[in-house]
């Protein structure tokens, strides 16, 4: 007879049950938004909304102009504008600037001085792209801790800036188009410029997000499938009783 606790499960039922709780949790612990696309134009921009279940640390990474390797493992290719993110709370038109204790706009982008958001340690861990007789860093990278709530993630090109970084307002705003048309960027030492594609990568990595980390809901899904093989072969293993049950 298979040993049995108090509950009347088996020991190897157990067992599943904890690591598919353990990984499931795992998982959660680590989740992340991975996105990446390209830009019709300079003029365009992309809007990615997530919401935070609790307050919690919030990292945004960019990796389309020096490329690297994002939170989901996808190589990502340099060659892209070099941009700009800025944060909000709650979304469109309505959406407002967060900033942090000091009334800093929580945005950054290599043509921005706005400390300690930007432009400070943007780079690794993002590459570097050669201009003229520089190494350059066109990538973002900013964290903060945040409560609870919905949230705007604006990411543009660096020349065309959401008028809410400059007076901590909405983003129903509209933008400074300093971009004249085209991707450009220019080293600030030789004058040197290049004109990168339109590609753009973003990662959004919080433990507070409010969605499953990809691969969750298909990891459950085996355990599950785990227990109810276990079940099947725990009921083909019990003897026949003649009284009616079974031992």
């Amino acid at each position: 007879m298979t040993p049995k606790n108090s509950l009347g499960a088996s020991k190897p039922a157990y067992l599943l049950v904890a690591v598919c709780l353990l990984s499931v949790t795992a998982s959660a612990s680590t989740a992340y938004l991975s996105y990446t696309g390209t830009l019709a134009n300079p003029e365009s921009d992309v809007e990615l909304t997530f919401a935070l279940s609790s307050a919690s640390l919030v990292t945004f990474q960019t990796w389309g102009f020096g490329g690297g390797t994002n939170a989901a493992g996808t190589p990502i290719a340099a060659g892209g504008f070099d941009s700009l993110i800025a944060l909000f709370s709650g979304s469109g038109p309505t959406a407002a600037m967060v900033t942090d204790g000091s009334g800093d706009p929580l945005a950054d982008a290599d043509n921005l001085s706005n400390p300690p958001f930007s432009y400070i340690g943007n780079c690794p861990p993002a590459g570097l792209v050669a201009i003229g007789v520089d190494n350059d860093c066109g990538d973002d990278n900013m964290h903060f801790n945040l409560p609870a709530g919905a949230y705007t993630l604006v990411l543009t090109d660096a020349n065309y800036i959401p008028l809410a970084v400059y007076d901590n307002g909405t983003l129903g705003e509209g933008f400074s188009d300093l971009t004249g048309g085209v991707f450009q960027t220019c080293d600030p030492n030789d004058g040197t410029c290049i004109t990168p594609a339109g590609n753009y990568a973003v990662d959004i990595v919080s433990s507070g997000l409010a969605v499953p980390e990809p691969g969750t809901f298909s990891l459950l899904g085996g355990c599950l499938a785990g227990l109810a093989v276990l079940k099947r072969f725990q009921n083909r293993r019990r003897a026949p009783n003649t009284n009616g049950g079974s031992l």
